[in-house]
C-alpha cells in the first residue's frame, strides 16, 4: 500500500509541474486586452518557469544543470509552486489558487515523511 501511495503522490508532483505551466499561461493569456500581450505573456510566463525548473529542479535535481539540495531546493519549490497558486489567484481563480497551493502542501509533506526529497 506504501509503494502504491508514494507512487500517487509523485504522480500529483507531476500534475503540480503541469499545474504550474497552464497557470502561469492562463495567467499571461487574461493579462491584458491586447493580443500581442496576451501571446507574450502567455507563452512567456510558462517558459520562464520551464528554464528556471531546468536549470535548478528538474528530475528532483538529478537533471537540473545547478541542481539544489536542502533549504535551496525548498525554496526553489515553494517559489515554483507558489507563483503557479499566485498565476491563478492573479487570474481571479481564488479557490483554485488555494486548493493548487494546499495540494503541493500536502504533497510536499508527504515527500518530506518518506524521505523522498
Amino acid at each position: 500500500m506504501s509503494s502504491l501511495a508514494k507512487s500517487a503522490n509523485m504522480l500529483l508532483m507531476f500534475l503540480l509541474e503541469m499545474g504550474v505551466l497552464f497557470s502561469a499561461g492562463y495567467w499571461g493569456f487574461t493579462l491584458s486586452p491586447n493580443w500581442g500581450v496576451k501571446l507574450l505573456a502567455g507563452l512567456g510566463a510558462p517558459a520562464l518557469f520551464i528554464a528556471a525548473w531546468a536549470l535548478f529542479g528538474a528530475g528532483g535535481g538529478e537533471n537540473a544543470v545547478y541542481p539544489l539540495t536542502g533549504l535551496a531546493r525548498a525554496a526553489l519549490e515553494i517559489l515554483w509552486f507558489g507563483g503557479g497558486a499566485l498565476a491563478l489567484y492573479a487570474s481571479g481563480l481564488v479557490t483554485p489558487a488555494l486548493v493548487f497551493f494546499a495540494l503541493f502542501v500536502v504533497n510536499a509533506v508527504l515527500r518530506l515523511i518518506w524521505n523522498e526529497v
